[in-house]
């Protein structure tokens, strides 16, 4: 007998789903409450257990589609069946005969989520034999892009001549694969923030030095008492809370034709995850301590790579921070994440010389910049702002005896 497998509850308000990717085939086996879908919403991807133990029976969806909550989207017959992966096919890519037969996905390719597969055809890396970082061991676009890395420099030709023209590949390939439901969200949301918001961005510099050495310092200790890495991240989260207590307009929003002032400061923070950024929220972060902060933090950037974050913490905030600079940025403009009035971008650490005492000096500087609603935050307060975040950071010492 047949064990109907439907759309379990998604979360408040959520109503609907889209099919990620099928994690079993028609023909596997299955355990009671292992994973046989993963299916994207509007803020994460949620996985379907097996209701029982048995065979994993026909789809009755595909990737890509829209399902409501209490949708079937699949059955688990009776039986023991066939080991997982064994019915795989391959995907379909398009080749020309001369192409690189390293640059199609083999294995279990056809169990790689869209994104991933796309990174494994640009990057022409073998799936099979790359380690997965990702929950129950499956592959992310950063395994990926690290084993692309590290792979060594082709050889050089063994015939300095150029090859006719005529034997050159003539075929280019394209591949069409549907955004993600978080993806075509964020779209949406930010298209919506820049067309309500009137969106000005101020910046400012700041010298790390003082930070970086306290970081070097103390960080085995942290480590040892605490049970987490000392980051950079406590230090902003901290000084910002203190920065927003100065200049209450930052940490606010505008409702019709009311402004709403936050006596507490949740914390948006933007963190990786293998469909894109998600941002979960530090909720009142002022009361946390730095440790407190990085803890709440690594635990985000843990559950998000395993796609476990649940959607309650994805609500709220009433101010973000954004850190670009993990990924090398230089500088950017932050788009504000409504109904937030500001974002904070954070960048890469950077030697520049700078002038100290009237001499030129070599100092690690950090761009800053706020985004911010100019309907709600004037030019001053922002500045204020970045210049008392600034300032914390510069000297540490303002965080402890809260100045």
């Amino acid at each position: 007998m047949a064990t109907e497998v439907l759309v379990p509850t998604l979360g408040e308000s959520i109503t609907e789903a889209t099919v990620g990717e099928w994690l079993k085939q028609p023909g596997d086996a299955v355990a009671a409450d292992e994973p046989i879908a993963s299916l994207e919403t509007d803020k994460v991807s949620v996985e379907v257990p097996s209701p029982v133990a048995g065979v994993m029976g026909q789809h009755a969806v595909k990737v890509g589609d829209t399902v409501e909550v209490g949708a079937l989207i699949a059955t688990i017959e009776s039986g023991d069946g066939a080991p997982a992966k064994s019915a795989a096919p391959q995907p379909a890519v398009t080749e020309t005969p001369a192409a690189a037969p390293s640059a199609a996905p083999s294995g279990d390719a056809a169990a790689l989520s869209p994104s991933v597969r796309r990174a494994v055809l640009e990057h022409g890396v073998d799936p099979s034999t790359v380690k997965g970082t990702g929950k129950d061991g499956r592959l992310t676009k950063e395994d990926v892009a690290a084993a692309a890395s590290s792979k060594p420099a082709a050889a050089p030709a063994a015939t300095p001549a150029p090859a006719p023209s005529a034997a050159a590949p003539s075929g280019r390939k394209e591949e069409r694969v549907k955004m993600t439901r978080l993806r075509q969200t964020i779209a949406k949301r930010l298209k919506e923030a820049q067309n309500t918001a009137a969106m000005l961005t101020t910046f400012n510099d700041v010298d790390m030095t003082a930070v970086i050495e306290a970081r070097a310092k103390y960080k085995d200790l942290f480590e040892k008492k605490h049970g987490v890495r000392l980051g950079f991240m406590g230090f902003f989260v901290k000084a910002a809370t203190m920065a927003l207590k100065d200049i209450p307009s930052v940490n606010a929003s505008v409702e019709g034709d009311e402004i709403v002032y936050h006596d507490y400061a949740d914390i948006s923070v933007a963190v990786s995850a293998p469909n894109g950024l998600v941002v979960p929220v530090i909720r009142d972060a002022q009361d946390l301590s730095v440790a407190g902060i990085e803890k709440t933090i690594g635990d985000f950037g843990k559950r998000a790579k395993d796609g476990t974050l649940k959607m309650d913490e994805m609500k709220g905030g009433t101010f973000t921070i954004s850190n670009g600079g993990v990924f090398g940025s230089l500088m950017s403009t932050p788009i504000i994440n409504p109904p937030q009035s500001a974002v904070l971008g954070l960048h890469r650490i950077e030697e520049r010389p700078v002038v100290r005492d009237g001499q030129v000096v070599v100092r690690p500087m950090m761009y800053l910049a706020l985004s911010y609603d100019h309907r709600l935050i004037d030019g001053r307060e922002a500045v204020t702002f970045l210049v008392a975040l600034k300032n914390a950071i510069e000297d540490p010492t303002r965080i402890l005896i809260d100045l």
